[in-house]
């Protein structure tokens, strides 16, 4: 059975002392998680430590770093290496949010030696890809999606690509005014596994969970999460509010 997954990125919000609160609440609910399923906190590096020691006695429950750097170490002042990540215990790190890609310009070459890093550094990467609006408006996808995972993902091997999370975000419904159905996520997801699957083939397409990044909140965990190929939700502003993010992870299937 696949992993089924609530992650939670709080991007750069949040105080020391508003994330610890925040967790604490969360944790406080008491949800037991079955052996497949996941909570993970993409937190802002100054909370890693912090967070990780709060989820450590916690079954299922895990700390992601939101971004590493795609080199093991030098004079990149600012930069975060994966090895300082492992050597704190992190487990998980988002890699190419689409955030990312267009604010800080990286690219798929780069992204690739990012999940190379991870995987090095014995860190899961929770590889973003998706599609802005001019995009989806050409009904062109499945072609730009294809693309992100070939230049990223495809390089590694079928044992290697195993151990990768994919989300999946429909950019062009973020902060556009649009929605994205669960129709539409179940649809983009069933592609990007078959993508995987002619690639890699069946079994390993599907032992790779994918995660559907676009707007979860707990008014549509349960239908969107009961979708066939999405494996769970990269989440963000619900992610903010211990009463919204602990009915998400209750609705992991």
């Amino acid at each position: 059975m696949r992993k089924q997954i609530a992650a939670a990125n709080w991007k750069m919000n949040l105080t020391f002392q508003e994330g610890e609160t925040l967790l604490n609440e969360i944790l406080s609910a008491n949800i037991e998680l079955a052996p497949h399923q996941q909570a993970i906190f993409a937190v802002p590096s100054p909370y890693l430590t912090m967070s990780k020691s709060l989820t450590d006695e916690e079954k299922n429950y895990f700390v992601a770093a939101q971004n590493c750097y795609n080199k093991a170490s030098g004079a990149y002042t600012g930069e975060v290496a994966a090895s300082m990540l492992h050597s704190i215990g992190i487990k998980y790190c988002v890699i190419g949010h689409s955030e990312r890609r267009e604010y800080f310009n990286e690219t798929n070459a780069v992204l690739a030696e990012k999940v190379n890093i991870c995987l090095a550094n014995n860190i899961t990467p929770i590889f973003c890809c998706g599609e802005p609006l001019s995009v989806r408006e050409e009904n062109k996808q499945n072609e730009f999606v294809a693309v992100q995972l070939k230049e990223s993902l495809y390089h590694l091997s079928a044992e290697e690509i195993s151990k990768i999370v994919i989300a999946y975000e429909p950019i062009w419904a973020i902060g556009t005014g649009k929605t994205a159905t669960t129709e539409q996520a179940q649809e983009i997801h069933a592609y990007l596994r078959s993508n995987i699957e002619g690639q890699y083939g069946n079994d390993v397409a599907n032992t790779i969970p994918i995660l559907y990044g676009g707007s979860v909140k707990a008014a549509n965990a349960v239908e969107i999460f009961a979708s066939p190929d999405v494996d769970g939700g990269l989440v963000g502003g619900a992610s903010l509010k211990a009463d919204e993010f602990i009915a998400i992870i209750k609705a992991l299937q």
